[in-house]
Formats: C-alpha cells, sequence, structure tokens
C-alpha cells in the first residue's frame, strides 16, 4: 500500500483507467462476435455490422488497448470473412 499522496492517487487512476479499458475491450469483443454472427448467418446488414467492428477496431487501436498491427489483422480477416459470403 502507497504512502505518498501521489502514489496513492496513482493507484485510483491507474484502477479507473483498467475498468474504463476492460469495458471497451468488452465491448469490442461483443461487436466482433455480432459480425461474425452475422456474418455466417447471412444477414442483410452484416456490412454495416462489419463497418462497425472496424470502426471499434481502429478505436482500440487508436487508445493504445489493441497493438496496431493486431489492428489491422483483425480488420483483414473481417474484411475476408464479408467478400466471401459475397461471393
Amino acid at each position: 500500500m502507497p504512502n505518498i499522496k501521489s502514489a496513492k492517487k496513482r493507484v485510483k487512476v491507474i484502477s479507473a483507467k483498467t475498468l474504463q479499458n476492460k469495458m471497451i475491450k468488452t465491448n469490442l469483443k461483443t461487436v466482433l462476435k455480432n459480425a461474425d454472427a452475422a456474418v455466417t448467418a447471412g444477414a442483410e446488414d452484416k456490412e454495416a455490422a462489419i463497418r462497425l467492428a472496424i470502426k471499434k477496431v481502429d478505436q482500440a487501436a487508436a487508445k493504445g488497448i489493441m497493438h496496431k498491427k493486431n489492428a489491422d489483422r483483425k480488420k483483414s480477416q473481417l474484411a475476408k470473412k464479408l467478400n466471401a459470403a459475397k461471393a
């Protein structure tokens, strides 16, 4: 347990940021799962679901929650699934 005032504040700030990052990660996983389900089910709004998923992946990468190369890989996988479903 920290004794210095600034160290105590850092503990509080880090715990708040951890919760925010966890919320974003959870939402990202849900959006990715929904996009995958929309493509496999052949839903009419699959393009919208993929677009939303790509947007969320970009936002996560911009905030440092996901590595940029990981985000690029996820976006590529989503595009491949969408193109395969169209063909």
